[in-house]
């Protein structure tokens, strides 16, 4: 997903590291008065519940979009738990 996050310039660096723990790849830093937007691609999986956490980083001061880029190849770590799950899910029917 393609994403915009609007923040105050405090808070730049906690929410690029998020960002990084997300599987994020930050595209881009700019500046809007005193306000930032991180423009970045993250994972669709990645992203459940990041309003909330977003507010939480913020104070409440933060905003986000999204919209969809592109599909890419789940990393190795990943596939090795969700397939599986998926295998556990298929046999149960």
């Amino acid at each position: 997903m393609n994403v915009d996050i609007f923040i105050p310039e405090h808070n730049t660096g906690d929410i690029i590291g998020d960002l990084n723990s997300r599987r994020g790849r930050v595209m881009g830093v700019d500046q809007v008065g005193k306000r930032q937007i991180i423009k970045a691609q993250v994972p669709l999986a990645e992203m459940f519940r990041y309003s909330i956490d977003l507010k939480s980083m913020t104070s409440a001061r933060g905003s986000f979009s999204m919209e969809f880029s592109h599909y890419e190849e789940v990393p190795d770590e990943v596939a090795a738990k969700v397939i599986p799950q998926l295998k556990a899910e298929r046999e149960e029917e």
